[in-house]
């Protein structure tokens, strides 16, 4: 593991024009306040303030309340059906922009997988069964999306388990996919997982789009950790978000080769984050 260290006194001010694509499971204000969702307003809100391109992507949950937020759907980026485990779902694709921000976020949605009224557990706290299903349709809809809109991202910045399917997808199910030849993945790992595991059968289900066994042997039980490990091994960079994170998480970023920046505090990230982007990712 490469730990990255930034130095305070390097100014790093090359981030104009740079295209950062940021796909997280949660953004407020759409969601309540969390490490996840902060993390994912606060970093694209840096970039913005630097010049950067942004566009954020997160699921467009049933709790999210349309009117208030001023959703609409796009009808162009619309109507196209992603195949799940072999059934054809439909993606709708929608759009609000953050107040005062001058920032876009588009919502993934689909009547089947986002229409209840609640984000990844039902009322008993319990994950709701199709969540690995969710999380596949996410980041197949987040790709076939950006493919739409013709913007090749240098940078992908990934938050939260739901969003962690984009990794392994781009680099296998989309290796051929021209408009990401030159985009590096960055993946923030939260302590911030769920207990149990998702569906037994995740691994067939991604089976299922050609990908191999042997790149997905830990969804053969995915817990937090397997799926997180997932991610990881699938993407260029790391970056821990949270203070502490899985005991198991952390020994496995010690047996990686990718680049890894060490838990910042959310008064100290901007800069940190703008140079690990820029002398880590970007080269």
């Amino acid at each position: 593991m490469q730990k990255f260290i930034p130095k305070e006194t390097r100014k790093v001010d090359h981030m104009k024009d740079k295209r950062i694509l940021y796909v997280s499971s949660e953004v407020i204000p759409y969601l309540p306040e969390t490490e996840i969702s902060s993390m994912s307003f606060e970093a694209p809100r840096m970039v913005n303030s630097k010049g950067g391109q942004i566009r954020i992507f997160m699921p467009r949950y049933g709790n999210i309340n349309e009117r208030r937020h001023q959703l609409h759907e796009v009808i162009r980026l619309s109507g196209m059906n992603l195949v799940i485990n072999d059934l054809d779902m439909p993606l709708i694709i929608k759009v609000a922009s953050i107040p005062k921000e001058r920032m876009q976020v588009y919502f993934i949605d689909n009547e089947d997988y986002f229409k209840r009224k609640a984000t990844l557990t039902d009322e008993e706290g319990n994950l709701f069964p199709d969540n690995d299903e969710r999380a596949i349709f996410f980041a197949k809809g987040v790709i076939e999306t950006v493919k739409k809109l013709n913007w090749s991202p240098d940078v992908i910045h990934v938050h939260g388990w739901l969003a962690s399917m984009l990794p392994l997808y781009l680099r296998n199910y989309y290796a051929n996919e021209p408009l990401f030849n030159d985009s590096k993945i960055v993946t923030s790992v939260y302590d911030h997982g769920y207990k149990g595991t998702l569906d037994k059968n995740m691994l067939e289900k991604v089976k299922f789009d050609g990908i191999d066994e042997d790149k997905i042997t830990d969804l053969a039980k995915p817990t937090y950790n397997n799926v997180m490990k997932v991610a990881i091994d699938n993407s260029d960079a790391i970056i821990v978000g949270s203070e502490e994170i899985p005991a198991e998480l952390s020994k496995h970023l010690e047996t990686i080769d990718q680049p890894v920046l060490e838990y910042k505090k959310p008064d100290e990230f901007a800069d940190a984050y703008e140079a690990f982007y820029q002398t880590e990712v970007l080269v």
